[in-house]
C-alpha cells in the first residue's frame, strides 16, 4: 500500500467520525426600550436620597420614599401622576465624615397599607393605601433598612443592620402597629423576600457573604447558603415562588439558587457594576436589574430550570439603580443624583 493511498483512508476514516462545524444562527436583536423621566417634587439642585422603590399593584402605583424631602411620592403608573404623602421627619446625620440630611427611605406594600420606613427617626409608619393619609407610626430600636410585609403572619418584618437584626412588628391592626419581636443574626441583614405559602423568609448577610432562609413561625435561621458574592457581599433578592428560585444580586452579576434544594446554583449571569435591590415579575418571567455603575437596566427572562436570559439592555444614567417593574413590564428606576425617577417602557412593535 503507497503512503498517499493511506493518506486517503485515513482522511476517510476521519470525515466518517466528525461531522462538520454546525453554524450558529445569528442571535436575534434585543428589544428597543424608551426612557423618560420624573422629576420629583421639592428635588433640590442636589437631588434627593432615594433607595428602595414599591409597587402596589392593586392600586397601579410606584412608591418613593423621598429622603431629605419628608415626603414620600406615589406614581400614578396610568399618566405618572405624582401625589405626595407628607409628614415624615427629617434628621440631619453624618456617615462617611460627610453630613446629610436623611429622611423616608424603605416601603413595602401589605393588606390596604403601605408601611414607609425612616431612617430620621428609626420609624415605621402605616399610611392608607387608597386615601395616602398618613397613619400611626413605630420607633424602632435601630434604623430600619428593608421592609417586607409578611401576609401570612400579618406582621412587618425591617431588616436592621447596625443592630444586625430584623425587627418584627405586629400589623394585624391596620390602624396601629405594635413591637412584636426580633430575631439576631450573625451579620447585617441586606435584602428580603417572602414566599408565605412555604412559610420562608429570605435575607442576606452583606458583611458575611452568605443568603439565610428564617422560618416565619419560629422565627428561626433554618439554612445558610454561599451565594459567591466576593468581599462586597450580596444585596437584593428577588423570588419565583411558583418555581422555588431564588435569584441573588451581587454587586455585579445575579445567581439563580434552587431554593426547594438547599440552594443548589442553577444559573449566574453578568449584569454590571453596582446592583442593589432587584425585582421579578412573575407573571412575564421577567427579572429587572438596573446597575449603578454600568448605567443600564437589563430585563432577563428567568426559565422553568432556574436560567437567566438577556431580552433587553436600555441605557439608564450613572448612578440609577434599584427598579421595580409592572405587569405590562414598565420599569421604574431610582436617579437621585438629579431628583427623578426613570421610565423604562417597552417600544410598541418590538
Amino acid at each position: 500500500m503507497t503512503i498517499r493511498t493511506l493518506a486517503l483512508l485515513l482522511a476517510a476514516v476521519i470525515a466518517v467520525g466528525c461531522e462538520a462545524p454546525r453554524l450558529r444562527a445569528p442571535s436575534p436583536p434585543l428589544p428597543a426600550l424608551t426612557v423618560h423621566t420624573l422629576m420629583l417634587p421639592s428635588a433640590s439642585a442636589s437631588g434627593v436620597s432615594l433607595d428602595c422603590l414599591a409597587y402596589d399593584r392593586a392600586h397601579h402605583r410606584v412608591w418613593v420614599p423621598a429622603g431629605e424631602t419628608g415626603a414620600v411620592a406615589v406614581v400614578d403608573t396610568a399618566d405618572d401622576h405624582i401625589t405626595l404623602v407628607r409628614g415624615f421627619a427629617t434628621a440631619e446625620m453624618e456617615r462617611h465624615g460627610t453630613r446629610r440630611l436623611v429622611g423616608p427611605s424603605s416601603a413595602t406594600v401589605g393588606n390596604g397599607v403601605v408601611y414607609v420606613g425612616n431612617r430620621a427617626d428609626s420609624s415605621v409608619c402605616a399610611v392608607d393605601a387608597e386615601s395616602l393619609r398618613l397613619g400611626p407610626c413605630l420607633t424602632l430600636a435601630s434604623m430600619p433598612d428593608g421592609l417586607a410585609y409578611v401576609a401570612s403572619a400579618k406582621e412587618v418584618w425591617a431588616t436592621t443592620p447596625r443592630q444586625r437584626s430584623i425587627a418584627i412588628l405586629d400589623a394585624a391592626d391596620a390602624g396601629a402597629l405594635t413591637w412584636k419581636g426580633e430575631i439576631d443574626l450573625a451579620g447585617a441583614p441586606e435584602g428580603f423576600a417572602v414566599d408565605n405559602a412555604r412559610g420562608v423568609f429570605y435575607t442576606n448577610l452583606e458583611d458575611r457573604d452568605r443568603t439565610l432562609t428564617v422560618d416565619i413561625v419560629s422565627r428561626q435561621v433554618v439554612c445558610t447558603w454561599l451565594p459567591g458574592c466576593g468581599e462586597a457581599g450580596p444585596r437584593g433578592l428577588a423570588l419565583d415562588h411558583r418555581r422555588n428560585v431564588l435569584v441573588v444580586a451581587c454587586p455585579d452579576h445575579v445567581v439563580a439558587l434552587d431554593a426547594g434544594h438547599d440552594g443548589t446554583r442553577l444559573s449566574a449571569m453578568n449584569i454590571g457594576d453596582g446592583l442593589d435591590s432587584i425585582d421579578l415579575v412573575e407573571s412575564r418571567h421577567e427579572l429587572y436589574m438596573a446597575a449603578a455603575r454600568a448605567a443600564t437596566l437589563t430585563i432577563a427572562h428567568l426559565d422553568a430550570q432556574g436560567g437567566l436570559t438577556p431580552l433587553a439592555i436600555a441605557a439608564t444614567r450613572a448612578g440609577a439603580r434599584n427598579a421595580v417593574a409592572t405587569d405590562e413590564g414598565v420599569a421604574y428606576v431610582t436617579d437621585g443624583g438629579e431628583g427623578k425617577i426613570l421610565v423604562v417602557t417597552p417600544r410598541l412593535g418590538d
